[in-house]
Order: C-alpha cells, then structure tokens, then sequence
C-alpha cells in the first residue's frame, strides 16, 4: 500500500468518524439541555470542528521538520500549559479534577496540547540520538524525563485516564526508536505501582475499582454510568433502536454526549455502529503506521508512530470503560465526544500526519544488491 493511499484513507475513517460524531452530538445533546441551549452544544462542536479542519488543512501544507527548530521550546510551552491548571485563578477544577484552563471566557485541557507536544519532543530526541537508542542515559533516562515530566503533570492533575493513554504512546515511541525493552517493562512496573498506591490512598478512586467489578451493586452510586452504559449497549442489540430514540441520553446516564457517547452509538445504531467504530479507528490506525513505515525520517517515522498512539489509545481506552472492561476514568471518544480542546488538537494531529506523508522522503522503490568480494571490493 502506497503512503498516498494509506493516508487517503486515513482521512476517509477521519471524515467518517468526525461526522458520526457530529450527529451522535446532536442526538444527545438535546436531552442534555433544553430549547436554545441545546442547539448551541452542537453549534459550538460545529464551531470547534471547522477550526480543527482549518489547523488540519494549514499543519498538513506545513513542513512538519519546521517544528523541531523550536523543539525545546514547545516543550517549555506544554509543560507550562499543564503547571497553569494548579495556579489561582487560572486553573479551573471540575469533579475535584485540575484539568482546565480559563482564561477569560475560554476554557480549555492543556493535557490534549500537552500529548503532541511530548511525542514531538521523544521523536526530536530520538532522531538527534539515533546511535544512543539502546544506551542507558541518552537513550532512556534523558528522553524519559522529558517524557516524564508532562506525564506526572498530567498525572497529578488526577486527570489518569489520559496519563494512562499517553503513557502507552510514549513508551511506544521509545519501543519503535530502539530504547531497551527491559527498561521500557521496568518503568511500565513502576508506573503501575504507582498508578496501584495512588488509588490505594483514595477512597473516591477505590469506590470506583469497587464499582466496576460490580457495577449492578453500585448502580444508583459509583457504578451508575458503567451499569447505564451496559444496559444501552444490551437494549441497542444488533441494528440499534434508531437515530435519536434512545432512551438512556434522557438523564438516565451522565456525560452521555461526552465521555459515554460509545454507549448512545451501541443503543442507537447497535452492534453495527459500535463495530463500525471499532473498525474505523483500526484502519485509521494501520493506515497511519503505514504512513510511519514509508518515511526514511527517522523524526518524521517516530512523529507519525506517536501520533497514530495519541488517538488510537485513547479512543480503545474509552470503549474499555463504556464496556466495563476497565474502571470509569474519564476518557472522550476522539473525533465523536462533545469537547472542543480534543477535538481541535485531534484535528490538527491528523494535519502533521499529513505533513509527514508529503514531506517526508520516501524510501526508494527498488534497492540495489551488492556484493562484497573477500578483499573487500565492492562488486556490482
């Protein structure tokens, strides 16, 4: 498969994916708020959606090599951006989390900046190092500093279902570029431990592991959106019960137009819509390593690979909570949840993926076989 095609139909399941949101937004949201305002949650994703096009549209034309002349200083920048969400008056709490940012009357996530940022800076690295990949220092402490700082940042905002996806894109990265495996599963330990003592210290966190073993248990509690959620998917079955008849989006089941929304698709388009889904975000993302793959820029290769992590991860990671298969953490379906900071940054990361495949050199299309003689004479 050549890159031209590969990333055509990136942008198809792109496309695909960005309208169904558009839609499952405007079934949603309706019941989410009444007469006006209603209207005015999918006008504002509308909104939020051209903007994303037009950074994609300008980030795919751009140069993708033009960032890393300012490499340490989109790294200043993101990891800024996530020190903001603890200052007064600035950062903005919702649900005991410190996520956001206000300026003025413009709320935004500096964790969805943050994750481009922080693939950009590890594929920097490993491009300027190549020959130090597998070494200790330069190949996995330093890049895993500066991966890491963002990370814990993230972390300590409470914001773990994103630290979580963007942790598995990292390491990712640091997997492809040729960071050793041992010390790659080692750092994966820690984070667990970590991630293990950190829900051990709070009853919040462990009321939820406790409802999502047994979420009919904790079904008018902790367990409510997850119980909900199943019972959607269950009364949607094979085709759905229709575009805009489910009943569960009627204040039943919280965040249905944000991080739930998996769960309206599965009532309302069924097992069809929901696989649909599924698919459309593994083409999207086999077609984005394959664009990776297509590149001689070892900067360009890696960009690509975190990229593709940054959005496959986190939507494989909102599916496994609406399904109950892990604890609710509070994770958007890229290109379909209803926010705006996701959806723009997702845009324009498809845009750099597309930069990549029109500016990057491609690998030649026929190689040249030579022989080397004893003496060590190059023969043709």
């Amino acid at each position: 498969m050549s890159s031209k095609l590969s990333i055509m139909i990136v942008w198809i399941c792109f496309i695909l994916l960005l309208a169904l949101g558009m839609v499952m937004v405007s079934s949603t949201s309706v019941c989410v708020e009444q007469g006006d305002e209603a209207y005015s949650l999918l006008s504002r994703q509308i909104e939020f959606g051209l903007l994303g096009f037009a950074a994609a549209v300008t980030l795919s034309i751009v140069d993708y090599r033009i960032f890393r002349k300012w490499i340490t200083w989109i790294w200043l920048f993101a990891v800024g951006l996530l020190i903001c969400c603890f200052l007064p008056g600035i950062g903005h709490e919702v649900n005991g989390e410190y996520r956001w940012v206000r300026l003025g009357g413009f709320q935004f996530q500096p964790s969805e900046c943050a994750k481009i940022c922080m693939v950009m800076t590890l594929a920097h690295w490993y491009a300027a190092y190549k020959e130090s990949a597998s070494t200790l220092l330069k190949g996995f402490i330093y890049p895993g500093v500066l991966f890491g700082v963002p990370l814990l940042l993230i972390f300590v905002e409470k914001d773990m279902g994103t630290a979580a996806a963007l942790a598995m894109a990292g390491f990712g990265v640091m997997y492809v570029a040729g960071s050793r495996s041992w010390l790659i599963l080692l750092a994966i330990g820690l984070g667990a431990l970590l991630l293990w003592l950190q829900t051990h210290s709070s009853p919040n966190r462990m009321i939820r592991i406790e409802a999502w073993k047994d979420p009919a248990l904790y079904s008018l509690h902790a367990g409510r959106q997850q119980w909900i959620s199943i019972l959607a998917l269950a009364r949607g079955g094979m085709t759905g019960v229709g575009l805009g008849d489910g009943i569960e989006k009627h204040g039943s089941l919280p965040f249905a137009h944000t991080d739930f929304i998996f769960a309206e698709i599965g009532e309302e388009l069924g097992i069809v819509g929901t696989l649909s889904v599924t698919i459309l975000f593994s083409v999207f993302a086999f077609c984005g390593i394959a664009v990776a793959l297509q590149t001689t820029d070892r900067f360009g290769r890696l960009l690509a690979v975190g990229i593709v992590a940054t959005i496959f991860w986190p939507a494989m990671l909102n599916i496994a909570v609406v399904t109950s298969l892990v604890p609710n953490s509070g994770l958007p379906l890229p290109l379909i949840s209803c926010g705006g900071t996701n959806l723009v940054f997702t845009m324009g990361a498809v845009g750099i993926l597309t930069s990549i495949q029109r500016h990057a050199i491609p690998p030649p299309e026929t190689y040249i076989i030579k022989r080397r003689h004893a003496d060590g004479r190059i023969l043709p």
